[in-house]
């Protein structure tokens, strides 16, 4: 009897564990979440954020027209530069921040690596959109040569092999790609406030694939705000059969009134045989499953363009993914890989470390093709998309997302434009109104003293209000209100920033640093080939296929 006194309290007390548990898991909004985190350690978790930036660049002549040399050895190896390398072409500029805390930074850096290397471009400019124009012959571009390791002339290989399966052109189009992960103590917050049931790894696999699910639902956002290729120049389609009904401007410009990103529609960077594989992004090990029997699917279009023909390869396989770097999808799951692993190795190894936003036009309106408002707005958006509940994806769903998407790249400043929901259609105008309006607490807590969050969404809500501000809006007003010719317009771009680029302050410091970049990527080129002379290139590539059987 003497010791019910004492059971009670720790009755009490046990039944105030539990609540205080089950009040932390109702906390399932965005903002509950926003609420939670508003205190000086969930501010600092929040801002803990990382990024990186990808932007490619084609290379011109002062005239326009696509260089048709080879990279140029100044800038070091594209095997092997961490900074500046190429994409499909050797015409084809990629240039790679380090992963950065602080956008000021990000930004300062990638401008640092766009001044140093057109300084080494011998009068070339860089083209500042991403739609190529003065291209005179499509068998001229050049495909990217990696050097004589195998490493290397797989690289190339990949990238004969999408020459004979999309084409040259369309290899050539220009993105932005955004690299996004937040910090562990983020994630550590968010942890505590789950059940649990979960390691810790995959707390985070399975948090980030329902960012993914999110940021599928809502991608069409980023074309509408961020698409900036609505017209583009006749050239690019005269091979091409489409049913859209352009508009034509000047000697030579397509367009279409209301469309936001050419570059993300049928005409762009696409394909079509991808369109039944069905990857499911529910959990990392099903989108694993969905990419590992890719890889491994037949086509018997590809089955067409023969894999070695009289002793040359045309491509490393007739699959419907020759690897999966093939895949395209507007984001991607990514780890850091190891030496020798494949992506979806290192994910399987040690689950996902962040994500890869592929949906970004280049900016033509900034030096380096995108810009910090934009930053922020995406830092905004993909925190929203992390925070908010991500139910499972289903086949009518992703056929919605597919019609919401397709209609915003083709028409997305057109008034009183509908989008696809679950219960119906819904104005795309109301729908932003509710993002930016749930956006502006995060915002407000971001910036604590300062305003440069509240100052990127206000920014970009005026795009919501006028669709004439978006970027897409504002290359037409250009465009079209002026007259001129799009690739005529380009070229003043190019112009201006070349003469930026070249009159851009790097120091002695910072110069010394690129050169020495370049000249030890040559060198590791060099011990790369070295190191792999003793193999033959058929042995490498059964040895790599064989591996992932």
């Amino acid at each position: 009897m003497q010791d019910k006194p004492q059971n009670k309290g720790l009755t009490v007390n046990l039944v105030a564990i539990a609540n205080h548990q089950l009040e932390k898991r109702k906390l399932k909004s965005f903002n509950e979440l926003v609420q939670y985190l508003s205190d000086a350690h969930g501010r600092t978790a929040l801002l803990g954020m990382l990024r990186g930036i990808e932007r490619e660049a084609l290379r011109i002549d002062e005239s326009g027209y696509l260089a048709t040399d080879s990279h140029p050895e100044t800038l070091g190896s594209a095997l092997m530069h961490s900074r500046i390398t190429t994409d499909y072409s050797e015409a084809l500029l990629e240039f790679i921040t380090p992963v950065n805390n602080n956008v000021e930074q990000l930004l300062n850096g990638l401008t640092e690596t766009h001044a140093f290397s057109v300084r080494h471009l011998h009068g070339q400019r860089l083209w500042p959109v991403s739609m190529p124009c003065y291209v005179k012959d499509e068998k001229q571009i050049p495909v990217a040569r990696y050097g004589s390791s195998n490493t290397g002339m797989m690289k190339t290989l990949y990238r004969k092999g999408l020459t004979y399966r999309y084409g040259a052109l369309m290899q050539i189009i220009s993105g932005v790609h955004f690299n996004f992960s937040v910090s562990q103590e983020l994630w550590q917050s968010l942890y505590e406030l789950s059940d649990k049931q979960l390691s810790y790894d995959d707390f985070i696999s399975e948090s980030y694939f329902g960012l993914i699910r999110n940021y599928r639902r809502l991608v069409w956002v980023l074309p509408y705000l961020f698409g900036a290729s609505p017209a583009l120049c006749s050239s690019f389609i005269k091979d091409q059969k489409t049913d859209l009904k352009f508009e034509k401007t000047g000697h030579g410009t397509l367009y279409l009134p209301y469309a936001t990103s050419l570059r993300m529609s049928d005409l762009g960077y696409t394909n079509k045989e991808q369109e039944e594989l069905n990857i499911s992004y529910n959990s990392l090990p099903e989108y694993l499953a969905g990419v590992n029997a890719a890889i491994k699917m037949p086509s018997a279009n590809f089955a067409n363009i023969g894999v070695k023909v009289d002793g040359e390869y045309r491509q490393l396989n007739a699959n419907v993914l020759q690897i999966e770097n093939e895949f395209y999808s507007p984001i991607r799951a990514k780890r850091v890989t190891r030496s020798g692993e494949k992506p979806s190795e290192a994910l399987a190894r040690a689950g996902v470390e962040y994500i890869e936003v592929r949906a970004l036009d280049v900016n033509p309106f900034s030096p380096i093709g995108i810009e910090a408002t934009q930053v922020r707005f995406l830092d905004l958006f993909l925190l929203y998309c992390l925070l908010t509940q991500s139910p499972k994806s289903e086949a009518s769903e992703e056929a919605r997302l597919s019609a919401n998407l397709k209609a915003v790249v083709l028409e997305g400043r057109k008034p009183g434009l509908e989008l696809l929901t679950a219960n119906g259609s819904r104005s795309l105008k109301s729908w932003l109104e509710e993002l930016f309006d749930a956006l502006q607490p995060l915002a407000v807590l971001l910036d604590g003293e300062v305003t440069d969050y509240q100052v990127a969404l206000a920014h970009w809500r005026k795009a919501v209000e006028d669709p004439n501000l978006t970027l897409s809006g504002q290359v037409l007003q250009n465009v079209i209100n002026k007259g001129q010719d799009h690739g005529q317009w380009v070229m003043t771009l190019a112009q201006q920033y070349y003469q930026f680029f070249v009159d851009y302050p790097l120091s002695s410091e910072t110069i010394a640093q690129y050169q020495a970049e370049a000249s030890s990527s040559l060198n590791k080129q060099a011990e790369l080939e070295a190191a792999q002379r003793s193999v033959s290139f058929d042995d490498y590539l059964e040895d790599y296929f064989g591996a992932q059987s």
